[in-house]
């Protein structure tokens, strides 16, 4: 009779063992019901402005790593300019084009101007440093100061 009785002390624990494990398997699918809490009427939910980022489109003029061969640039034909009276001498600034970026979206472009030593992002029609920036393209910007307009190449 001994071993009648282990028998059914095992099946009574391997019995409640299996019943654990399918009340939790059923209880993950089941769970209780959550109660509600009720806020105050006068709460009033207010959303934040979401800004739009800005993007921008990089201008890449450089040699192509597979064909070895770089992009020429088109050359413009020049006609020969008359001469004209000199006119009292305006002392020149030191103005370089190095570079722009345009945003993906629009036709916006930014230009990188170095004026006298110091660089700036400028749009057209912004001023710096009495220099006004009036036209731009890939490859060359005009700029106004002192009176004169003047065009200058996108420096390498």
């Amino acid at each position: 009779m001994k071993k009648k009785n282990k028998t059914y002390l095992l099946l009574a624990v391997v019995l409640g063992i299996w019943g654990v494990i399918i009340y939790q398997f059923v209880g993950a699918f089941n769970p209780p019901s959550e109660t509600v809490v009720e806020t105050p009427s006068d709460a009033v939910f207010i959303p934040q402005k979401v800004q739009e980022r800005e993007f921008f489109a990089l201008a890449l003029d450089y040699r192509d790593p597979f064909l070895g061969t770089a992009v020429a640039p088109k050359k413009k034909k020049s006609r020969p300019k008359k001469a004209r009276a000199p006119k009292k001498e305006v002392p020149r600034k030191s103005i370089q084009f190095t570079g722009f970026i345009q945003q993906k979206n629009t036709a916006q472009k930014i230009f990188f101007v170095t004026v006298e030593g110091q660089q700036r992002m400028m749009k057209v029609n912004d001023t710096f440093n009495e220099v006004k920036l009036v036209k731009g393209s890939e490859h060359t910007i005009r700029v106004k100061y002192n009176g004169k307009t003047e065009s200058i190449a996108r420096s390498k």
